[in-house]
């Protein structure tokens, strides 16, 4: 058995794996760890590609698009490791960028997941929109990051160069212990994709464990790869899925009250864009809700078969305040100002 498999999910990602795979290769050529791709039923040439110029990796090949959910769990039933390290194929690593995590889990075996500093490959000064400095929630579910709260993302200035705990590690480039990602039960393949890694972590706290962030640790992220951050159906992903995670994980005392002030702030959301003419995402927002409904006997029974009595648990690093309040009509744009450890 493996310490560490990198493990690629391709979906006709043919320019990314010949733009930046090399260079994973390259950095994990260390004893103990292999990288594997599995490619979730492309139809251009990467499994080809691959098994021409990488012959000695192992490709598994999965016979249509699972999405990230389905993938990865399919994928990860044929890996043998002591830790997975999920890695999308628009990350390019940094040298060195796999021992600090290795020691970090080594080191704490209550770590169920961490991961690294992520930038922005295009603004290399910047962070990356998924991920950042790591990843929390507010009160209501909404993600936001340290270096970057909302639409607005910092400049790296070393202002979070701290290892702490987080809420949410991204699924970008997320080390996971194998044993504890079997014990949650792996990624909600209902979700597809999106929001899958934060519901993931949720279980993971809710049943004890902790997640953390690296920055001896970076990589630089292009995002969007797969969908853009402005389209539609990624939109409804989102709002559904937030919706889903909060109806599994949420403390009982406070899920009532939350999925009402949502449904009042995501109708506001609504209709902002259906005034501002985005006819697509309004429709968006609207069919996430229809869809949340549609299944919402299923994830009520899914709650009770998660229950768990550390999910009564208003863990730490859920921000007691609303982030799109303090974004909006405070002006707080960075997660230093928002004194989010002083709430």
């Amino acid at each position: 058995m493996e310490k560490l498999s990198i493990v690629i999910l391709n979906w006709n990602g043919i320019s990314f794996l010949k733009k930046f795979f090399p260079e994973v290769v390259r950095t994990a050529n260390i004893p103990g760890v292999e990288v594997v791709v599995a490619d979730n039923g492309s139809s251009d040439e990467s499994v080809a590609w691959l098994k021409a110029t990488y012959p000695e990796v192992k490709t598994i090949e999965l016979d249509k698009n699972y999405g990230f959910t389905g993938g990865y769990n399919k994928a990860l039933r044929e890996v043998e490791a002591e830790y997975y390290l999920i890695l999308n194929s628009d990350v390019n690593p940094t040298e060195g960028w796999l021992e600090p995590m290795l020691a970090l889990m080594d080191q704490r075996p209550e770590v169920a997941a961490c991961m690294p500093k992520i930038l922005s490959y295009d603004h290399p000064t910047y962070f990356e929109y998924a991920g950042a400095a790591g990843g929390f929630i507010d009160r209501f579910g909404f993600p936001f990051c340290r270096g970057r709260i909302l639409s607005k993302v910092e400049q790296d200035n070393g202002q979070y160069n701290t290892q702490c705990e987080i809420f949410w590690a991204t699924g970008a480039c997320m080390m996971v212990r194998a044993s504890t990602f079997k014990e949650a039960g792996g990624f909600d393949e209902f979700f597809f994709a999106h929001m899958e890694e934060i519901d993931l972590c949720w279980r993971l706290k809710n049943l004890g464990y902790s997640i953390m962030f690296v920055p001896d640790s970076t990589v630089y992220h292009v995002g969007g790869g797969t969908l853009p951050n402005n389209n539609p159906r990624k939109l409804f992903f989102n709002y559904r899925n937030n919706l889903i995670l909060l109806v599994k994980n949420l403390p009982s005392g406070l899920l009532v009250t939350t999925l009402f002030f949502r449904i009042f702030m995501d109708m506001a959301s609504a209709m902002v864009f259906l005034l501002t003419g985005k006819v697509g995402f309004f429709t968006a927002i609207i069919k996430a809700y229809w869809d949340f409904y549609k299944h919402s006997i299923y994830y009520k029974r899914l709650r009770k078969e998660l229950a768990h009595p550390r999910r009564n648990t208003l863990h730490k690093q859920i921000f007691r305040g609303s982030i799109v309040y303090d974004f909006f009509l405070k002006k707080k744009k960075t997660f230093s100002s928002i004194n989010y450890f002083n709430k």
